[in-house]
């Protein structure tokens, strides 16, 4: 596994867009830079993506965890693919095994993890979903976090994104999905 850097941002929410004032809702992001094996390669076998996964969900994760001010509640992953790659080689180190680590370090996780992968230029940004980590029908915790590193990623790059946070979103006023009703 060959990183360039890591990346990590963190954002404290005190009021919504329109500047009421709210419950502090933490969330923040890692963006790990690393080198994509596969760039410029037809490759069927990705597996070498899906091992880089689950070793840096479990770092990110935990350094996420003691980043956010409350016990995590969700949480969500995506990766941006330079321009030499494919979307299924950010696929590849998001699905297969970046999960279990991830959930490991929440305390549950039985919800799927919300994800977005994309091919991208230099300097791009990425929409990062997020989700409840126990339940995918509450439609007060799924939200999002734009990110991006202004050099990254080069074209034979992926920058795998996890992100969590520790409440809803600011005032939430959609209301509650079918299995909280």
């Amino acid at each position: 596994m060959d990183v360039r850097k890591t990346v990590f941002t963190k954002e404290i929410i005190v009021a919504d867009e329109m500047g009421k004032p709210c419950h502090p809702i933490t969330r923040a992001a890692a963006m790990a830079i690393v080198r994509n094996p596969f760039a410029g390669l037809d490759q069927d076998d990705l597996s070498q993506l899906f091992d880089v996964g689950a070793k840096l969900g479990q770092s990110l994760a935990a350094e996420l965890v003691k980043m956010l001010e409350g016990p995590p509640v969700c949480y969500g992953k995506a990766a941006l693919v330079g321009s030499s790659g494919t979307m299924e080689h950010g696929a590849a180190m998001l699905h297969p095994k970046l999960g279990k680590p991830v959930r490991a370090a929440v305390g549950g996780g039985k919800s799927l993890m919300p994800s977005n992968h994309k091919v991208g230029a230099l300097g791009g940004s990425i929409d990062l979903p997020l989700g409840h980590k126990d339940e995918a029908w509450s439609f007060d915790h799924i939200d999002t976090m734009t990110l991006w590193v202004p050099d990254a990623p080069r074209a034979d790059e992926i920058i795998l994104c996890l992100g969590m946070s520790d409440g809803t979103r600011a005032h939430p006023r959609v209301g509650k999905g079918p299995n909280q009703a």
